[in-house]
């Protein structure tokens, strides 16, 4: 491992390539019960202060999305990871 680092603003380019794409076809792996598929598949609950996808298959929270005039929240700690098409750079 090497001690040469940037700050988090090294990410920018690297995650507005990510997510400028539809994250509605990612597949994203349930912490709760390993369950994969496309976000598309979760169950969105809608009637609250902002929305929630849980797990079809166990139920358990996959993510929040909050939105505000200016800003948005979004926690993703009930997926282990999202893996995400992008188109070839090349």
């Amino acid at each position: 491992m090497s001690d040469t680092w940037v700050d988090g603003n090294g990410l920018a380019g690297a995650l507005r390539e990510l997510f400028a794409v539809d994250i509605t076809t990612a597949r994203g792996t349930c912490v709760g019960c390993g369950t994969v598929g496309p976000v598309a598949g979760a169950r969105v609950y809608t009637r609250a202060p902002g929305v929630v996808a849980r797990c079809p298959g166990c139920g358990g929270v996959l993510f929040r999305l909050v939105r505000g005039p200016d800003r948005a929240w979004l926690d993703l700690r009930g997926v282990t990871c999202l893996e995400i098409q992008v188109p070839d750079s090349g």
